[in-house]
């Protein structure tokens, strides 16, 4: 390895430089949650091979010579990693831990075992993992600020209290980087009647930082600590204990293999506890002997690509100023700011950073909306609660009552439920680590910019997507295709030309009846993470009775029966279970055929099999229901439509003016027109042949209330609203590949109150079924009526 240089602009030149060779996997994503991410290098992973192959490693617990090897071997990592936060071996011991979270449960439940219980108090800007510390203590109080717990610790009455105390705290806020004062530790030492036991969760700031714990009279008596994000590699945690509170585990009841000397079972139940050292005493069963192995190449190489951890953290540090800076100048054109970011100026900060993001009418932006086109783009990064529910309610001004409301309205970690109540429920959050690189920083900026800021001064307000609407109140359409997704998220199945088709309650007869489902989880999957489900074809065969599924490349195909009993077919079994639909549990019946199994698994890529959830033709008995967002003025709130594993809605409607707009603009930058086929519709809708070119009417669809179809006596359909898009759109339907388009696109174009709108919601307005479901057919005559005739009526 070259020489690493001390120069900011030349170091990163070979970050980015030594990124290209022993990051292969990053190529051109860019990656902005350091605190979250394992990267693998290539030199270690090398490193990691010719340790494993050269030697034999063995379970510790014996006298063979393959144990004592790995015997050395952890003893040799737990010194090495003790030197690297700067404890001494004579004051610190080291303990190996799963993750930072069971380093801080150990430390929780051995207080637990106080006789009398133990007293807790955690800084509001704790991880969820301090903050669930409380659950086990007798008493325990949240400190809703740095005031506050100076206040505490300042000598005061006697504390008449005779339980023992724990007061835990970040080093540095895993939302927005902010650094508590070290300094907490010392005071709390000092001031001896608290008798109170310090916890410094360091695992944010470890990952970018360097640890001194060599002055020992101002240590913490626990830190817990996250290793992968330092070093990457492998998945351990590490809880470092002051030797001189080591008592605190005198009374924990429970031991394991490697913990005790002796243990009696029979006829008495007596033990014997190992008394020598902290870790012997908590490190049950066999440790991951190869995990350290591998933590002992990690460190190496991290020595050597990175040098220094002081180096590290001069680095990202230059990187956060240069993030902090492009964020903060950057306004609309009116002048508003583009981002609140969540940290004062005048503190201390490590590189991670937490803001929101307004449009130039002030109004908060959707993150799922940002996510969505951060992905795109190749840019990960992270949004959301953040496990930090304190700092997250404190930033956002989130009361306990308004939190409880949320939840009950839906919201939770990982959904679309981002802005409630005219706030944020969530946040998002950038952090650099060792391997950032200006070019990161500099994409993320240009990212926000080209997305997120208006460049024109403008008055109106756009709450509507239809701003400049042709008056015409009513239009002459035709059908010009329609197709059914027999199976969830695969390939459409185009019903022929002139075939009368029913529609039902839950959408277009044969329409989402099927799903493939994860054999793990029992979740249905969706092309979003597996886009080769683009590659699988079903075919709908009336006349031998049978859903024939096949996938591109292969002759091979599976098939199972129509009938809704399918006890009439020998081969056919089929059983009762539980499956997950964007959010909802839903009963299902799921094939149990080995063949179906692994043709799927192999079609996908992932233990799956397939899963029915068929029409029963009775609105009592559907167990899931279009979104109540998508309700329309004119109808009462509360009574969505039946669904089957459609997403929000029975039908998706797509106008065939708006696509080729869309397309107009996309060739227009060099780009590939997008098929219609990947906005999966059910309708396409196309205005009449004889119009002259310019006489299209793109994004009519906006203002539709209804439409009639087939004339005067056919069906009538409503518009529930338009339909919201994500990166799915991205998915090649022919080859299963990706690329931006069209979604870029669209979210430049058709971007309205956070949402990317496409298309629109539909469903059967008259759901009598006297008579039998009407049905339509391509080629019909459409006639559709926009809203204000209907609230003229």
């Amino acid at each position: 390895m070259a020489d690493i240089p001390d120069d900011p602009i030349e170091y990163n030149a070979y970050i980015e430089e030594m990124r290209k060779t022993q990051y292969p996997m990053l190529g051109q994503k860019t990656y902005l949650d350091h605190a979250g991410t394992t990267l693998y290098s290539k030199a270690l992973m090398d490193r990691f091979h010719a340790d494993m192959m050269g030697n034999l490693f063995g379970n510790p617990h014996s006298a063979s010579q393959s144990s004592q090897h790995s015997t050395q071997l952890v003893e040799d990592v737990r010194l090495r990693l003790l030197q690297f936060f700067g404890a001494a071996s004579e004051q610190y011991d080291l303990v190996f831990t799963a993750n930072a979270t069971a380093a801080i449960k150990l430390v929780a439940e051995a207080f637990r075992e106080q006789e009398g219980g133990f007293w807790y108090g955690y800084h509001a800007d704790s991880h969820t993992s301090l903050v669930g510390v409380r659950q086990l203590a007798r008493e325990h109080r949240c400190f809703e600020s740095d005031a506050e717990v100076n206040r505490w610790i300042e000598p005061s009455e006697e504390d008449s209290s005779t339980m023992v105390k724990l007061f835990a705290y970040p080093a540095q806020s895993n939302m927005n980087g902010r650094r508590l004062p070290m300094q907490w530790t010392t005071a709390l030492r000092q001031s001896g009647e608290k008798r109170t036991y310090t916890l410094l969760d360091a695992a944010s700031y470890v990952s970018t930082s360097p640890l001194d714990l060599r002055h020992i009279e101002s240590s913490p008596d626990f830190v817990t600590v996250s290793l992968y994000k330092i070093f990457g590699f492998p998945d351990l945690g590490a809880l470092l204990v002051r030797k001189d509170a080591a008592d605190i585990f005198s009374k924990r009841s429970y031991f394991g293999g490697g913990t005790v000397d002796l243990v009696v079972t029979l006829k008495e139940q007596w033990h014997a506890r190992k008394a020598g050292a902290v870790h012997e005493q908590l490190e049950d069963g066999t440790l991951p002997i190869h995990s350290i192995l591998a933590l002992k190449a990690a460190m190496h190489i991290h020595s050597e690509l990175f040098g220094s951890m002081e180096r590290v953290a001069r680095h990202t540090a230059m990187l956060a100023r240069q993030l902090h800076e492009g964020l903060s100048a950057m306004r609309h054109g009116n002048g508003k700011q583009v981002s609140t970011i969540y940290r004062s100026p005048d503190s201390s900060h490590g590189p991670v950073l937490a803001f929101n993001l307004r449009n130039s009418r002030d109004e908060w932006i959707s993150n799922t909306e940002v996510e969505k086109l951060a992905s795109v783009k190749q840019i990960q990064f992270r949004t959301g609660g953040l496990c930090n529910p304190g700092g997250v309610a404190t930033s956002l001004g989130l009361a306990p009552w308004e939190m409880k409301e949320n939840f009950s309205a839906g919201q939770r970690c990982g959904t679309e439920n981002d802005i409630m109540n005219g706030k944020p429920t969530g946040m998002i959050r950038v952090s650099l680590g060792a391997m950032s690189t200006v070019s990161d920083v500099t994409r993320f900026l240009s990212f926000v910019s080209e997305f997120f800021i208006d460049p024109l001064v403008s008055t109106s307000r756009a709450d509507s997507p239809m701003q400049n609407l042709c008056p015409v109140v009513s239009s002459r359409l035709r059908i010009e295709s329609l197709t059914v997704y027999p199976v969830k998220s695969c390939a459409g199945w185009q019903i022929p030309y002139g075939a009368q088709w029913e529609v039902r309650r839950e959408g277009l007869a044969w329409d989402r009846e099927w799903c493939i489902v994860h054999q793990g989880t029992g979740a249905a999957l969706s092309q979003k993470k597996h886009p080769r489900m683009a590659l699988i074809r079903p075919h709908l065969d009336f006349k031998a009775g049978r859903l024939h599924i096949r996938r591109v490349g292969s002759a091979e195909q599976i098939s199972v029966p129509l009938s809704l009993d399918p006890s009439y077919f020998a081969c056919e079994k089929l059983r009762e279970g539980s499956t997950n639909v964007c959010g909802d549990t839903v009963q299902a019946r799921l094939y149990t055929c080995d063949a179906i199994a692994t043709f799927l698994t192999n079609a996908v890529g992932v233990p799956c099999t397939l899963a029915r959830f068929p029409s029963s033709h009775d609105a009592t008995s559907i167990g899931r229901h279009s979104k109540s967002h998508l309700m329309p003025s004119n109808r009462q709130p509360g009574i969505p439509h039946p669904i089957l594993l459609s997403n929000e809605s029975p039908i998706l409607t797509i106008n065939r003016s708006s696509l080729n707009r869309l397309n107009e603009q996309i060739k227009a930058k060099g780009g590939k027109a997008a098929h219609p086929a990947v906005f999966r519709a059910n309708i396409v809708l196309a205005e009449s042949s004889h119009l002259a070119p310019g006489q299209e009417r793109p994004w009519a669809e906006d203002e539709w209330e209804c439409m009639q179809v087939g004339g005067p006596d056919g069906p009538k359909f409503e518009f529930l609203g338009g339909c919201r898009r994500c990166q799915m759109l991205c998915v090649d339907q022919e080859s299963s590949e990706k690329s931006e388009e069209p979604f870029v696109t669209l979210a430049k174009t058709r971007r309205f109150g956070g949402r990317i709108l496409f298309g629109v919601h539909t469903a059967l307005a008259d759901r009598r079924s006297v008579g039998g479901w009407p049905t339509i057919c391509v080629g019909d005559a459409v006639e559709t009526q926009r809203k204000e005739i209907i609230e003229n009526q």
